[in-house]
C-alpha cells in the first residue's frame, strides 16, 4: 500500500479515526508522518495525536496509588540504570532510553500491556498460513513433553503413556507434512 500523502513510499504506519460514527482509515509513510507532526491524524481538527494516545495509556488514573505518607515524603524517582531516562520522560516521549528499559519499567508497562493486548502481557503475533500448521504441531508436541515428564514425576505412568502415544501421532503426523510438502 501507498503512502496517501506523498504517492511514493510504503505505507508503514495505519490509522482509524472515528469521529461522530463515521469512520476514517489513513495510510501513511514514516516520513510524511513526522512531517505532519502533532496533528497528522486530526486533519486540521483537535490535534488529537499519537503522543495523546500514548500518553493517555502511560497515564492512567493514579487513584488507587497509596497516599503519601508525610508531608516532606518525597516520590521515588524511577531510573534505569543504564540510559538514565525516568519513567516520567518515557511516558513524554513514548519511547525507551534502550533495552534495560523494558525490565526497569516492567511494572509500570504491564496494566499497559494488559489493555493493549487484551488481558495478555505478550503479544505472539500471527503465525503463516503455510508453515503454521508444522509449528502447532511442534508447539502441542513440546507442551505434551512437558505434561508428561510432570506426569512420570508424579508417577502417574498410565497418563504418560497416553500422552507419549498422542506425542508419537503429532510426530508422525509433522513427518508426514514435512515429506508431503518438501520441508
Amino acid at each position: 500500500m501507498i503512502c496517501q500523502e506523498c504517492q511514493e513510499r510504503p505505507a508503514t504506519l495505519h490509522f482509524t479515526k472515528i469521529n461522530n460514527g463515521e469512520k476514517t482509515v489513513f495510510h501513511l509513510c514514516e516520513k510524511c508522518a513526522q512531517e505532519k507532526g502533532e496533528t497528522f491524524m486530526a486533519n486540521g481538527g483537535s490535534g488529537f495525536s499519537l503522543s495523546n494516545l500514548l500518553s493517555g495509556l502511560l497515564n492512567m488514573d493514579h487513584s488507587f496509588q497509596p497516599a503519601q505518607k508525610s508531608p516532606f515524603y518525597q516520590k521515588e524517582i524511577l531510573q534505569c540504570q543504564e540510559c538514565s531516562m525516568t519513567y516520567q520522560e518515557f511516558t513524554q516521549i513514548g519511547k525507551f532510553g534502550c533495552a534495560n528499559c523494558y525490565e526497569t519499567f516492567k511494572e509500570q508497562i504491564k496494566p499497559i500491556l494488559r489493555k493493549v493486548h487484551f488481558g495478555n502481557l505478550s503479544h505472539n503475533g500471527k503465525i503463516p498460513e503455510r508453515i503454521g500448521g508444522t509449528i502447532h504441531i511442534r508447539k502441542n508436541i513440546e507442551d505434551l513433553k512437558q505434561k508428561m515428564k510432570e506426569y512420570i514425576s508424579l508417577e502417574e505412568f498410565e497418563q504418560a503413556a497416553e500422552i507419549r502415544d498422542r506425542i508419537r501421532s503429532l510426530e508422525k503426523q509433522l513427518n508426514d507434512q514435512r515429506s508431503e510438502g518438501g520441508m
